[in-house]
């Protein structure tokens, strides 16, 4: 089921499976993806639980008035959490992908008592200086233009040719995946880059370590950057517990829903993690 739910400026595109009487999980997608890139998930999680899933600013059915700071990771947050009283819930767990991921995280750090677990799939805290982030910002910004300029179709198919996609673009549901990517607006992109990309996110390094959330990661084995960056998030955070997933890459969920659904399924369904 699907249907639109308005928090202040924002007017939410969201996905429903399940029963609402059952714990809720929000999904949160990655970057040119859509809510509905979770259905594989959530079709084998339905039985147990009621799974949401919301297009982020500049993605899939989902609009946005105000201005671009509304597409800033601080003010999607709030609106995140007005979305789930809108829905009548007061808590639901967490399940977001690479941008969704990092969004995921902040949630939990600003809003522990809304959001009191967390699924983490290739995710990060961030980038940890401000150099970095500056040069990050920037290069968000070259792409945007080049979004702008070429339009959608080249700008799949140079993102998808980088190597943390090589294993997806093998799957034999790629196809699937590059279609729903094709529905996305170039401009909402092209703002959510600019706004919401791992430059402009606040750096949670640092709350790691106090972070009270049961978190856990899930990286596919083959996702060496990933793997990294989460081997290091469960060193500094007692509350996170690392899965890595053999034979795949960096969008782990689509690459293996099956195994993905089983490991959020006993982390939603198990006691404090």
């Amino acid at each position: 089921m699907t249907r639109a739910i308005e928090v202040g400026g924002y007017r939410f595109g969201c996905r429903y499976h399940g029963d609402p009487g059952r714990p809720a999980i929000l999904f949160l997608h990655g970057f040119l993806g859509a809510s509905d890139e979770f259905d594989a998930l959530a079709a084998g999680l339905a039985d147990a639980f009621y799974c949401i899933g919301v297009d982020l600013p500049g993605h899939g059915a989902t609009r946005v008035d105000g201005g671009l700071r509304r597409y800033r990771m601080a003010d999607a947050a709030r609106a995140l959490s007005g979305l789930l009283a809108a829905l009548g819930r007061a808590e639901a767990a967490l399940v977001g992908y690479s941008m969704g991921g990092r969004l995921a995280l902040y949630l939990a750090v600003r809003f522990p008592a809304l959001f009191p677990r967390a699924v983490l799939i290739a995710a990060s805290p961030g980038l940890a200086t401000s150099a970095e982030r500056a040069a990050r910002r920037a290069q968000d910004r070259r792409l945007a233009e080049v979004l702008e300029r070429d339009g959608l179709d080249p700008f799949l198919a140079r993102w998808y040719d980088q190597p943390l996609f090589a294993t997806l673009k093998a799957h034999p549901t790629f196809p699937q995946v590059l279609a729903r990517r094709r529905r996305n607006d170039p401009a909402g992109l092209a703002r959510s880059l600019r706004q919401l990309g791992t430059g402009c996110q606040p750096s949670l390094w640092s709350h790691l370590a106090r972070i009270q959330v049961p978190l856990r990661l899930l990286v596919g084995a083959q996702d060496a950057k990933f793997v990294a960056i989460n081997t290091e998030i469960a060193a500094r955070c007692p509350r996170a517990r690392l899965v890595t997933i053999p034979g795949c890459g960096h969008a782990v969920h689509l690459e293996a829903p099956d195994r993905v659904a089983a490991e959020i399924r006993r982390f939603c369904g198990a006691g404090t993690g």
